[in-house]
């Protein structure tokens, strides 16, 4: 045997440990691929997932699917081979770490923003379609999301309106926080909160968490409506995204017939309360996702249409949605005329 093939073989055994270090090294990296759909006009355990109490409703037919994207979380240990199985799918994506969580960002404070989010945006979808029904919206601050384990925990609950703190009358969330920062630590703090359709005072005692006075609360934007309005898709779904499609949903259970005429209809997007969408993550998989799930038309928010520009869609056509009144309206005429012109992102750029 020669001198090289010792060699050989002795380094063989080295650069096989090198590959298997290599493979279960965790990089920084975070995949997405195509997650389920959901249709809010469904029900769930007998109840619908639209809930509307004080105003007449409608039970069409038609589906209206949010969609939704598997994302690896802050803290879970992307391989290279889970990477190499990303890159050589067409549905998925792979994005640095640094370009979707902050450096110190965990899976519960991940968890804890996409519960706030998801809060928010059931709100100004709520918001959105009320406007576009005529109603007027009145802003508020309210509370976002409860932290457990903290002084406003069974005390404090979500969408309570913060109406005073501690004598202090709130109009900003910052207003919220100026207060808490200013009670003196282990005395209670009187919160004047309306909670449905309720007016009450309970008391949260801060603590002091380092160096910062808590109490555990999320304040933000809310608004008042003139009659109750609820979306409910159970756990498991968070962030911003689906507002697009809860605002078309709430605004299909409020009036007569099927806005999508019996079809299926898919799409994505934040809203605002004035009903302009926003921007999402994830836009290629969640149309593979609406493909799959046989939707005819999806909702392309206006900001995503440049990442729409070589995806094949199939027989599934892509609508770009400037509005949540524009999104209403291609699908009225789309409903009227299946071969009529709509918005599309080509015609955008």
């Amino acid at each position: 045997m020669s001198q090289r093939t010792k060699g050989a073989l002795l380094a063989l055994p080295l650069l096989l440990l090198l590959l298997v270090m290599v493979a279960v090294q965790p990089l920084p990296y975070v995949t997405y691929s195509p997650g389920p759909t959901v249709d809010i006009l469904s029900t769930r355990d007998g109840e619908e997932a639209v809930q509307v109490t004080g105003r007449k409703t409608y039970r069409d037919d038609g589906e209206l699917r949010l969609t939704t994207i598997y994302v690896d979380q802050p803290q879970d240990r992307v391989t290279l081979d889970r990477l190499v199985a990303a890159w050589l799918d067409p549905t998925e994506a792979v994005y640095p770490r640094s370009a979707v969580y902050a450096p110190d960002e965990t899976d519960e404070t991940n968890d804890v923003e996409s519960a706030v989010q998801m809060v928010s945006s059931q709100d100004a979808a709520v918001a959105a379609a009320l406007t576009e029904l005529g109603y007027d919206i009145e802003p508020v601050v309210e509370v976002l999301n409860v932290e457990d384990d903290y002084p406003a925990a069974g005390r404090l609950q979500v969408r309570d309106v913060l109406q005073e703190v501690g004598g202090r009358a709130v109009s900003t969330p910052q207003d919220v926080v100026d207060a808490v920062d200013a009670a003196p630590v282990g005395r209670p703090l009187t919160f004047h909160v309306l909670r449905k359709g309720k007016e009450l005072d309970v008391d949260v005692t801060p603590k002091e968490i380092d160096g910062d006075k808590r109490i555990g609360i999320t304040p933000g934007p809310g608004y008042t409506f003139p009659f109750d309005v609820s979306v409910d898709i159970g756990d498991g779904i968070g962030g911003p995204s689906a507002g697009l499609m809860f605002s078309l949903a709430i605004y299909d259970t409020l009036t007569p017939g099927s806005l999508t005429g019996g079809e299926v209809v898919a799409g994505t997007g934040e809203i605002g309360s004035d009903g302009r969408t926003g921007p999402i993550g994830g836009i290629q998989q969640k149309i593979a996702g609406a493909e799959a799930a046989g939707a005819r038309l999806f909702m392309v928010p206006v900001d995503n249409c440049p990442d729409t520009t070589d995806i094949d869609s199939g027989d599934m056509r892509l609508v770009r949605a400037d509005t949540m009144h524009d999104a209403v309206e291609a699908i009225k005429t789309w409903v009227d005329d299946p071969g009529a012109p709509l918005p599309t992102c080509e015609e955008q750029s």
